[in-house]
């Protein structure tokens, strides 16, 4: 899982960090940095990773759980979901 300038989030341009965040983590699962079925990094660890507050990395996980990329089981982290037609 490199991080490439690709992925740098840019606080100052027009679309919002959550929305950013989330096209990164839609690319990133569509390449194959998680693949279905499985557990994503943390929020923890995406915290860190793009420099944004946790609120912000929750909006961008719920944002993909809404569209059916990612669904959320409760202690115990985000998963790829296993459809790929919504990435």
């Amino acid at each position: 899982m490199d991080f490439s300038a690709d992925d740098a989030i840019d606080h100052d341009g027009p679309v919002t960090p959550y929305r950013q965040l989330a096209e990164i983590l839609r690319a990133r699962i569509a390449r194959g940095d998680w693949r279905p079925g499985r557990r994503m990094a943390s929020e923890s660890d995406l915290v860190q990773e793009y420099g944004l507050a946790r609120s912000t990395v929750r909006r961008a996980i719920a944002l993909l759980a809404a569209e059916g990329v990612v669904f959320t089981v409760p202690q115990r982290g985000t998963f790829v979901a296993d459809s790929g037609d919504n990435v």
